[in-house]
Formats: structure tokens, sequence, C-alpha cells
């Protein structure tokens, strides 16, 4: 096992690293922006490097600072974390020829899964279902272009093959729009992600954001550890997640989940990953995976047992999974919401300063944040300052939980999205269950009106 590790992040997944690594008797090195300066696990951490100023791309994005980092206190593997370099083929690829272990996938899986394209192909071969679309990036032909979305059928989506988190991607609903649409998609994922490859699939009407969750180590093991409902989504980014997906019978779900972990086995995967899935109609269509620790990941701790970080650190030290797939049995039903500094309904950022931070407690409460009172919320990063899951035996129990939990939960100096959470949880469709993607976009205008 390794005896240093280096968290090349911020924010509460930088806690919650550190505190895998305590448990495990790891030191831990926090390398930080002079932003984060006062960060609780910078203060908590065995060592600490300041790497750069606020901005990110001289700091958490800066490769050769975090590996000197690394080289200076002797730490023997880097934790990326999720967001920044977490998914960057070419970061993990300089940590390991510099001598480090990087934990997380190797460098090839994440190239591979990266692009959307060749990740759709790898999933197509491992029996994976996919979304109907193009066979792979779509063409400058323009005959060709016509010819692929009338057979796919309207309306469609253009994606950019190098893009995430909800960037790149346009839908079309008549072929009158289409070839422009093709161009200005073209343009953006050049300028955005230096790629400017773009592929087409079917534009779902309805479909829920189904997720599951996988992990696997070096010797040719792979198992899923159930699945996560992420349908509540503004702007493509998730509000609240859930597990296990209300209402999506049992037999669904092991069907799937064997193919995600029999596609680890076949790419050469290692570490944790998510397979993100839409699921209409009783189908499931692949659309990505994330090759890393996803924020949601508490709520299948929760419901799986399993220490989801802590595995991370063990299979990147070349340990087996503590566990075979028959050993994992789902108990119970977890619930999280992430916690912005925002305005609730504008969704405008609230940097500041915290100046009451009462968290909420109790039986199944657990709040995942780096914030404290007197905790100044930098405007430099992310608006997400923690998290608050829940976990009950029943769903109805988790809900009512988590009302409870908001209820006691009290931020003032800056403000949060917590009044938004409060509703939602309330809200007569979410606490029925099921909802779609377009559900909270929908339920924020209706609000206006």
């Amino acid at each position: 096992m390794f005896k240093k590790i280096l968290i090349a992040n911020r924010g509460e997944i930088a806690l919650r690293v550190q505190r895998a690594c305590r448990e495990m008797g790891i030191k831990a090195v926090m390398v930080y922006s002079e932003a984060d300066r006062d960060a609780k696990y910078v203060r908590l951490a065995d060592e600490s490097v300041c790497i750069g100023p606020a901005a990110s791309g001289q700091s958490y994005l800066n490769m050769p600072a975090i590996i000197s980092a690394a080289e200076v206190t002797d730490a023997e593997a880097i934790h990326p974390g999720y967001g920044f370099l977490s998914e960057n083929a070419d970061f993990a690829e300089r940590v390991e020829q510099s001598g480090f272990t990087f934990i997380g996938p190797s460098p090839e899986s994440i190239r591979l899964m990266g692009d959307k394209v060749s990740a759709k192909q790898a999933m197509i071969r491992a029996g994976v279902p996919c979304v109907p679309g193009s066979e792979g990036a779509l063409p400058d032909d323009p005959v060709v272009i016509k010819r692929t979305a009338k057979a796919v059928g309207y309306p469609v989506i253009i994606k950019a093959a190098g893009g995430g988190g909800g960037r790149g991607m346009r839908v079309v609903h008549t072929e009158a729009a289409l070839l422009h649409a093709v161009q200005t998609t073209k343009a953006e994922a050049g300028a955005a992600f230096g790629n400017p490859e773009v592929y087409m699939e079917k534009f779902l009407q309805n479909p829920r954001h189904i997720e599951i969750q996988v992990m696997a180590d070096t010797h040719r093991n792979a198992v899923y550890l159930g699945e996560r409902d992420c349908s509540m989504q503004r702007r493509h980014q998730k509000v609240i997640e859930e597990a296990p997906a209300p209402g999506i019978p049992r037999r669904l779900i092991e069907k799937i989940g064997e193919r995600c972990a029999a596609a680890c086995k076949k790419i050469g995967y290692r570490g944790a990953g998510t397979f993100e899935f839409l699921f209409e109609n009783g189908e499931f269509y692949f659309i990505e995976m994330n090759t890393r620790v996803q924020v949601e990941h508490p709520v299948t701790e929760w419901i799986s047992g399993v220490d989801i970080v802590r595995t991370q650190i063990a299979v990147a030290a070349g340990e087996k999974l503590p566990f075979t797939q028959r050993q994992i049995q789902l108990r119970g039903h977890a619930i999280e919401v992430r916690i912005n500094a925002e305005d609730a309904y504008k969704f405008t950022p609230s940097p500041g300063r915290i100046t009451t931070w009462h968290m909420p407690g109790g039986p199944g409460v657990r709040v995942d944040s780096h914030a404290y009172a007197n905790y100044f919320v930098p405007p430099n990063y992310d608006s997400m300052i923690g998290k608050i899951i829940v976990h009950g035996d029943t769903r109805e129990q988790a809900l009512a939980r988590m009302r409870t939990a908001l209820a006691e939960t009290v931020i003032e100096g800056i403000k949060t999205n917590i009044p938004l959470h409060r509703e939602l949880m309330v809200d007569a469709s979410f606490v029925t269950g099921g909802t779609n993607i377009h559900y909270l976009e929908e339920w924020l205008s209706q609000r206006e009106r």
C-alpha cells in the first residue's frame, strides 16, 4: 500500500479523499491555489504545497506544478478527484512517466472513453446498447449528413466527440436546420475541446438519466454497484441524485450492469467508472463513460456498503477487489442534493464569506463539505460547496429524512440553492419518482410564470 498520496484537487472531494487516506494510514499531501490557502483540508493535511494563483489554469490545471509537488514531497501516487485533470489522458500519462501511480484508469482507457465516437464504437463491440446514430464522426459531405439524419429520424442531436458536461451539443428538428447546426457545433467543438469532430444521435424526447457505477482491478475482476438516477438536471448539470432508480425492474438493471462489468474486462479498465445511459420505454442507451469518481458516489456507497474512494486507492496499489458481484447486496434508498453557492432560482453565483454554517445530523444523514462558518467561498471555481446525503430503508423514509435535513440546514452570508431543494422534496412528481431529464427545467419555467 502507498505510504503517501498527493491529492490534486480542491473542495469537498479533496477532503473526501484525504479522509480515506487517514483511515488507511496513508499520509496526504494537499496542493492548493492561493485562493484556497485557508481551506479546511489544507490545514488538516500532513503536508501542503501552494501550486499557483487562484486561476485554475495556473494552479489545478498546471501539470508541471502538480508533478513537481509530488516530487518534492516524495508522494508515491496522485489522486485527481473529479473535474480539473481527472479525465485528462495526457496528465495520467505524465504522472506515470514521472514514476508515480495515477489513481484512476490507464491513459489508454481515458483516451478511448474520452472521445465519444471511439467510446461508442467500443461499447457496441462490447455489447452495450447505444443510442441510434452515425457510426462514427460525421463527414463533410452534406449529402451523407442528410441521409444519416433521415435514417436516424428527426429530431437528432449533434454532439462534439470531445465534449462533456453538457457542452458541445445541439438539437435539430428539421432538415433545413441540419447543415448549419453541424457546422456551428464543429466550430464550437474545435474551439472548446481542440477536436472539431462531431457525431449524430437520435434525440430521445423524454428519457431518464440512469448511470451504472463500476469498479475494476488489474486482475481482470470487475463488478457493478447498482445504479443511480440523475434525471433532475438543469442545463445538463445534475442537481439531485438517488439510488436505486425508482420504478425500474431489477432484472433490467442486472442485465445492463452485467454488460457494463463485462465491457470493463474487455477494454482492460481499472478503478472506478460510471456508464451513463438514457433510459426510455424500458430500453437503455449508452451515452458516455466517466473515467473517475463521481460527485454523486456517496449514494452508491450508502446502498452498497462499498467505500468507492478507498477501493480506488487499493486497486491502484495493485490489490484485488475485496468483493465479488455476488457479495454486493444493495440495501435501502439514498438521495443526494448538491449545495451550491448560488441564487436558488436565478442560478447566479454567490461567492463570499459564510457567516453562519449549521449542518444537519441524525440517523441516516451524511454531509460532505469543506465549508465552515467564516469560510470565504472564492469566485474562481465551481459553485458547489457541499452535499447532503441521506439514507433510509425505503425511498419514502429517505425523502422524509432529506426534508428534515434541509429544514435543519442554516447557511448565511451567501445565497444557496437550499430553498430550491426544499421545494423539490415536496413536489408531487418528484415524490412519485421517475421524472425525466427535462422535468426540472420545465418545472422552473412554470414557476416563473
